[in-house]
Formats: structure tokens, sequence, C-alpha cells
């Protein structure tokens, strides 16, 4: 039996996804949610198979859904949505199987079809490589960056933003560090700094950016280089170009 997870705000589109599933008999309805925080909870309790998942919702988006599982926590996910036609073109880019509202039935037996097909074993990491391009466009979309999409082989991680101390640039890719943990990005270190929040982003080198929250306390100065120790232990440099504006930012604090 494929155990199934209906997450939706709408009661009636609930009651609608129920009465196309009425009729397969290797489904089971394994619980209703109408919210992104009741599904992230249902997820890691009830362990799904297969899960159809709104992304317009309060709380959490079916996005952000995704983005709060841990890579093994994730299940064969169908999205439903009433979204414009620019997210359109992203799912059907990285052919990431979608419904859109109202569902059809002929359409909704093809995303299951897709759904027994991956739940089968014969396109998994084809799938994961496909979610996990949809959410890096998506992400790319969001004007402050707020969370990272790290690439782990075959899987994906969502850092968030707020968690990391500190930025480093190595060549074409950054490190993330998060307490004992470093996670690799290819991108510009130059990038993250226009899309990440100003409020609680500093950049302190040309090849580091900090969270002015992590920051425990600035040392040097008279003569000796100035740095900037972290709470988790970690230091970091800061250049003569940026002293000035690090000083009268931590000053504030």
């Amino acid at each position: 039996m494929i155990r199934t997870l209906l997450v939706d705000d709408e009661p009636l589109a609930i009651e609608a996804l129920r009465a196309l599933l009425a009729e397969e008999p290797d489904v089971e309805i394994a619980g209703t949610c109408f919210n992104g925080r009741e599904a992230v909870e249902a997820i890691r309790t009830l362990r799904p198979d297969f899960v159809l998942l709104d992304v317009q919702m309060p709380v959490f988006d079916g996005f952000e859904v995704i983005e709060e599982l841990e890579p093994g926590e994730i299940p064969v996910v169908v999205f439903v949505t009433a979204f414009d036609q620019y997210a359109l073109r992203a799912f059907g880019v990285h052919a990431l199987d979608y419904l859109l509202k109202p569902v059809e039935p002929e359409r909704f037996r093809d995303a299951l079809r897709h759904a027994r097909e991956i739940l089968a074993g014969r396109r998994e990491r084809e799938t994961n490589r496909r979610l996990l391009a949809l959410l890096e466009e998506m992400e790319a979309r969001r004007r402050t960056l707020d969370r990272f999409v790290v690439r782990d082989r075959d899987s994906v991680r969502f850092i968030k933003a707020q968690d990391v101390e500190a930025i480093e640039a190595a060549g074409v890719y950054v490190v993330l560090h998060r307490g004992c943990d470093v996670f690799i990005l290819r991108d510009a270190l130059s990038t993250l700094e226009t899309r990440l929040s100003g409020e609680h982003f500093l950049r302190t080198h040309r090849s580091w950016i900090v969270n002015v929250d992590r920051i425990a306390e600035i040392r040097g100065g008279a003569g000796r280089p100035t740095e900037i120790l972290l709470t988790t232990g970690l230091t970091v440099p800061v250049s003569r170009r940026h002293r000035a504006g690090v000083v009268a930012r931590v000053g504030r604090q």
C-alpha cells in the first residue's frame, strides 16, 4: 500500500483529493494536514510514502515544508498549486510533477503513476536531482537570502542563514561555517553579500562575511592585526579597509 499524506489549507481541496484517491486500491490515506507546520510534524511521525502538497499555505508554504526536512525524511512529493505561469514553467523545466488546481482526474492519474514509478525505485536519484534544481531556482527568486540550498551527493540540505556564523570565500566556492559543521556552496561571496540581510551579516574582509549576532569580541589594534572572535570560538580577520565599518557596527550592538 502507498501511505499517502494530504496537505492543503482548503478543506474542499482535501475532500477532492480524497475522492480521487478512493478509486485507487493500492493507496491508503495516512493523514491530512491543513498547514505546513502540521505537514512537517506528520511527515516525521507518520513517515508517508507519498505526499500531495499544496504550495501556498499559512505558517510554512509547500517549499518551506521540504526545506524543513532532512534529506532522508523527504517522501515522494507531488505539488498541488494555483501558482503563476512563471513558477509553472520552473516545474516544467525540471520535470518535477505537480497538479494544477482544480485537479483534473486524468492529470491526477498521471501524477500517481509517476509516484508509483519512483516508489518502485526506478527513478529516485533523478527525482532528487530535479527536486534540488527546482528548489535552487525558487530560492534564487527570493530577494533576501534566508536559507542556503547545499548539494550533498544525490541529496540536498537546507541551511538557515541565521544559523551560519561566518561565510568564507574559497575560489569559486564559499564555505558556510555553522558550529562544528562546514558546508561547501558554489557561489561568489560578493553575490551572497548583496542578498544577505544587512541587518544580520557584515563584510569584514575580502574573503569573509560574519553573522553580527555571533560576534563575541573584536581583538587587535595598536599595530596588531584586527580580528573578530565569534561565539563558537572561530576567529575571522578584519581588513584595514573594513575595520572602521566593523568597529562602528559592532559598537552599536
